[in-house]
Parts: structure tokens; C-alpha cells; sequence
């Protein structure tokens, strides 16, 4: 006989560092679906399995309507299927292409920053430069 074990919403929420309000959330969005004994939510292996893959799509940058979207499909059949598996890598490879761009987006910032920064420590050293030149011409005998 196997017991199947079953979490609190404080057990998963210390787990995986997020909040009970974000856990709740979820289940409103129909991410996550507890078991209900009375107000207290049960949550099963699969309902662990599921936020560890939400998190996982957040970090990458998974909307919640997309995890929901796979979440659907996977749940249309025991093992998920071909279509789940089709939009899967068109949300990866749409994924990757944002991250690339945001990767030149990086780059061309760190670019204008080098530029900024060069251009403030020029003016500096004309200022320093001036303020010396200056102080030279008062402390000399005229």
C-alpha cells in the first residue's frame, strides 16, 4: 500500500521561497489545483511538480498564460503529446529570440555607457586642467 504524499500550501511555499499569497494566485489561474479539506488546501506531488515548473518558466520567462497553455495540453492526455510538444519548442525558440535581442539590447548599453563614462572623465580632467591652469596664473609674481 503507498501513501501518497500530500503538502501544505506553507510546506510548498517555504520549499520553493515564494508566498502563500503567490501560491493562492496560481490556483486562481488554475495553475495549481489543491485538494480542499474544509479551508485547508492539500496539495499533492503533481501540485508540487507544477509550481517547480511554473518557477522554472517564470526564470525563463514564461508568461503564466503560456505555462497554463502546456499545463492544458498536458492534461489532455496521460503523457502530454505531440502538439504540447510542437508549441513547446516554438515558446523556447520565441523565448530564445527574445533573450538574444535582449542581449544585443545589453550591449549596445553597456556600449553608450562606456561612451558616457569616457566623455565625464575627459570633462573632468579639462576642468582639473583649467582649475590648475588657473590657480598657476594667480600664485604667479606679476
Amino acid at each position: 500500500m503507498s501513501t501518497k504524499k500530500t503538502y501544505s500550501i506553507s510546506e510548498l511555499s517555504r520549499e520553493f521561497d515564494v508566498t502563500t499569497r503567490s501560491m493562492r494566485f496560481y490556483e486562481d489561474q488554475g495553475l495549481l489545483k489543491p485538494d480542499r479539506k474544509g479551508q485547508t488546501r492539500i496539495f499533492s506531488s503533481k501540485d508540487r511538480v507544477r509550481l517547480k515548473l511554473i518557477l522554472r518558466g517564470k526564470r525563463m520567462g514564461f508568461s503564466l498564460a503560456e505555462t497554463k497553455e502546456l499545463f492544458d495540453l498536458w492534461d489532455e492526455t496521460l503523457s502530454g503529446n505531440e502538439k504540447q510538444l510542437y508549441l513547446m519548442l516554438d515558446t523556447l525558440a520565441r523565448k530564445r529570440e527574445q533573450l538574444e535581442q535582449q542581449k544585443k539590447d545589453i550591449a549596445m548599453a553597456e556600449i553608450e555607457i562606456d561612451t558616457a563614462e569616457a566623455r565625464c572623465r575627459e570633462a573632468l580632467k579639462e576642468l582639473e586642467k583649467k582649475k590648475k591652469d588657473a590657480k598657476s596664473t594667480e600664485d604667479s609674481p606679476s
